[in-house]
């Protein structure tokens, strides 16, 4: 079993023991802590230590504050490697130095044996027990923080300059402005403020006796309002691989680069970018596992799998950046795609739910060549397949979770070099008729959207539209002709597929609530009285209509609608994905 060392102590007792060397190791994630966790832990340790903003109602002698843990293992240079808790270990440090900053030039007693304590906790000491202001308590080695000298000159001088904007800089000015307030009111008891911070906030110091024991500790907790991400732990159990493969600085730099794209197209509620990406890469390993399991494990929890064997070898990594540079294209609409390809990208771009992520994701990496490339005609096939079945099944039941059943099987049968058919779940020609005839097209309901993206590119005269072209449902037939006019007999003919169509915001914000005659200079364009261009829509069909067509009447919104779902089964139809 392995040993753990811990006993909890004051900030004062861990930072002024003798053998206290912290390194925050370059694996760590930067710096993340903005002035939002720097005025809660303030607001926090104030309250603590003057109770109801008396400074006589604490009690020294019983009071604790506990601020968490700080796990850590001595390495082979004999320092205290931070493992988790860097957070607020680098935070505590900068308040700290905040407060020393304000006790050079005071006089009195109780002022200079704070200003020695507090020095004794940023600094080491010599045999006679006094601070060396050469030689911090901490140091910061991150491989992806470009700001981490900022923090150690922040501690060495105490000064931070104006043009200085990380997170330590701007942190440190807050606490510096907090004192100062604080001082201005309590200047008799200032002191009392750093001596109970330092001597009855509480830390739990975890030291492990190695590398391991502290991941696994690590895998268990979070920082003070910084949850670790999942990728997190992932990258911690890849630099320990690459370390003992004597490649820990090629690491370094690949993982780097590997978040930077992650920033760059992925985004997540939760966790971090690069969770996405390691989710999506999940679905490929788990399809390669023949696991059609409708409930899928948390992330972690699937790669942690026997101590993380997944991880632990070389192809992993270079997949995961082949997948990452996959999607920067996707996201990017790179013309290495054949247009064919990026319209279908673009129509999937509007799904209903995220699944085809995850299947186009195992399809690229079960697929792609030595260059990582795919077959144009193979893909086109392909995303046309996910496309019809998503849409149908989005209408017929509803729900992302619904779909896993027959999604998963079908990744199984990509990775072991199979067509995608859903064999088992082919549509009925006239359930499905039934179910988009009745279907109420709100446009709060995603699949009205995707509807709308789909039969915008059914049109062969349809150009690309860029991805960062906000697409807006507008309504053809205005809401507010209806209410001024009446014209429209039916109740659900205004949310009817047939009268709305995708349109660029700009545009869609001048045209909304115009009558038809009006809009069709929105759709195709004008010249204004001054003389300025403005474009016309880059969508083809509401310019094809707004150049036949004089009005926009219910009649054109039934035979639109039916013109589009008709449409529709005749693309389940080619897809093979209806039956008898």
């Amino acid at each position: 079993m392995s040993k753990l060392n811990i006993d909890q102590q004051t900030i004062k007792e861990l930072f002024t023991n003798k053998k206290a060397d912290f390194l925050i190791p370059d694996y760590q994630r930067p710096y993340a802590w903005d002035e939002n966790e720097c005025q809660t832990l303030w607001d926090d340790i104030f309250a603590f230590a003057f109770p109801n903003d008396n400074y006589s109602e604490f009690d020294s002698e019983n009071d604790e504050y506990f601020l968490g843990p700080i796990v850590t293992f001595k390495n082979d240079d004999n320092k205290q490697e931070i493992i988790d808790g860097q957070q607020r270990l680098t935070t505590l440090m900068l308040l700290l130095r905040a407060f020393y900053s304000y006790f050079g030039n005071m006089q009195d007693e109780n002022s200079k044996k704070t200003a020695e304590a507090i020095g004794k906790c940023i600094w080491k000491t010599d045999e006679f027990g006094t601070a060396n202001k050469n030689k911090l308590k901490i140091d910061s080695e991150v491989s992806t923080d470009d700001d981490k000298e900022q923090f150690l000159s922040i501690l060495k001088s105490g000064e931070v300059e104006a043009s200085q904007k990380s997170k330590y800089a701007q942190n440190y000015r807050f606490f510096l402005d907090r004192i100062e307030e604080f001082l201005k009111k309590y200047p008799t008891y200032f002191a009392y403020l750093p001596n109970r911070i330092m001597n009855n906030c509480i830390l739990l110091p975890i030291e492990a006796e190695s590398q391991d024991t502290a991941l696994r500790i690590f895998s268990t907790l979070n920082d003070r309002g910084k949850p670790l991400s999942d990728t997190d732990i992932f990258k911690a159990q890849f630099y320990k691989y690459y370390s003992d493969k004597g490649q820990k600085e090629e690491f370094i730099r690949r993982w780097r680069d590997l978040e930077a794209i992650c920033e760059e197209i992925f985004s997540s509620a939760t966790g971090s970018p690069m969770d996405e990406l390691f989710t999506r890469y999940m679905y490929f390993e788990r399809a390669k596992q023949g696991n059609k399991n409708t409930t899928t494990e948390a992330l972690r929890k699937f790669y942690e799998h026997d101590k993380y064997k997944l991880l632990k070898n070389d192809q992993i990594l270079d997949n995961l950046e082949s997948l990452a540079l996959f999607w920067k294209k996707v996201e990017l609409q790179d013309d290495s795609f054949s247009e064919d390809v990026l319209k279908l990208l673009s129509v999937l771009h509007y799904a209903p739910n995220g699944m085809w992520t995850y299947l186009l994701s195992v399809y690229y990496m079960a697929n792609k060549n030595d260059a990582d490339e795919l077959d144009n005609e193979n893909l086109i096939a392909f995303l046309n397949k996910i496309t019809a079945f998503v849409w149908a099944y989005a209408v017929i039941r509803p729900g992302v979770n619904a779909l896993r059943t027959p999604a998963y099987p079908e990744m199984i049968k990509i990775v072991n070099g199979e067509s995608v058919e859903f064999a088992d779940y082919k549509f009925e020609k006239h359930v499905v008729k039934n179910a988009f005839d009745n279907y109420v097209f709100t446009n709060g309901r995603p699949i009205t959207k995707s509807m709308l993206a789909w039969w915008c590119y059914q049109d062969k005269d349809q150009k690309l539209i860029p991805i960062d072209t906000v697409l807006e449902i507008e309504h053809i037939f205005s809401r507010k002709r209806q209410d001024n006019e009446k014209l429209l007999k039916y109740k659900n003919s205004l949310e009817s597929l047939g009268n709305k169509a995708l349109l660029e915001k700009t545009i869609n914000i001048r045209a909304s609530d115009y009558r038809f005659e009006d809009k069709k200079k929105y759709y195709m364009g004008y010249v204004t009285d001054s003389g300025k261009n403005k474009p016309a829509t880059g969508i083809i069909e509401l310019r094809k209509m707004a150049a036949s067509k004089d009005d926009y009447l219910e009649q054109d919104i039934i035979n639109r609608k039916a013109f589009i779902i008709d449409e529709f089964i005749k693309y389940l139809e080619t897809n093979g994905l209806l039956i008898d």
